[in-house]
């Protein structure tokens, strides 16, 4: 029931997001989004020569990193990032992600916590926190986690979806098929097939 490659969609338009906010774009921005993250990393680096404490390259080179596998890397320069910037909820949730996907799940639920206390920060917070919290077997928290991402964005398909497959683990199937309805009707990845396998 992991859904972990369905989780780095989000981050990867945030990072093009910041990118995209500058006027001038950064060629490595454009290596990127066609996916030479290699060449996008090393471009990255060029600039922050001259710039070593930049947030937004910093957090973009970070994304690179972490398309490529490195996830090391690409803590390393999130991190750095949120020094400079401590209350950047895109750096704390591409923390909380990298996380994740390392199996670090307690560490992910610090960054995700952090970044779901700043003012505005989106429903992906609560979802990280839900993800982090289910894996750590605390279901019912991880339930109202999920509950909270839905409350901030109620078209949140990829939330609809693993509080289904949640409260399908913990057999209450009514409600479970309740969600995993709604997140076919949004069209997220797997839940047409996840509806008519625990649903029909």
């Amino acid at each position: 029931m992991k859904i972990l490659k369905y989780l780095v969609l989000v981050p990867v338009l945030a990072g093009t997001l910041i990118s995209c906010s500058d006027q001038k774009k950064n060629p490595a921005d454009t290596y990127f989004e066609k996916g030479q993250y290699e060449l996008a990393a090393e471009t990255y680096t060029q600039t922050l020569r001259t710039n070593p404490t930049d947030v937004n390259t910093l957090y973009n080179r970070g994304r690179a990193y972490q398309e490529m596998g490195d996830f090391g890397k690409a803590q390393e320069d999130f991190e750095t990032a949120l020094n400079q910037d401590p209350n950047n909820f895109q750096v704390l949730l591409s923390l909380a992600n990298v996380q994740i996907q390392q199996k670090n799940y307690a560490s992910a639920l610090l960054y995700a916590t952090k970044a779901e206390e700043i003012p505005g920060a989106p429903a992906m917070a609560s979802f990280l926190k839900g993800r982090a919290l289910h894996q750590l077997g605390l279901a019912e928290d991880a339930l109202k986690a999920y509950e909270n991402a839905i409350q901030l964005d109620d078209e949140f398909g990829q939330a609809y979806y693993n509080r289904g497959l949640l409260k399908l683990a913990l057999n209450r199937k009514k409600q479970a098929c309740e969600d995993l309805k709604l997140a076919t009707v949004l069209e997220y990845p797997g839940a047409s097939e996840s509806f008519k396998k625990y649903c029909k």
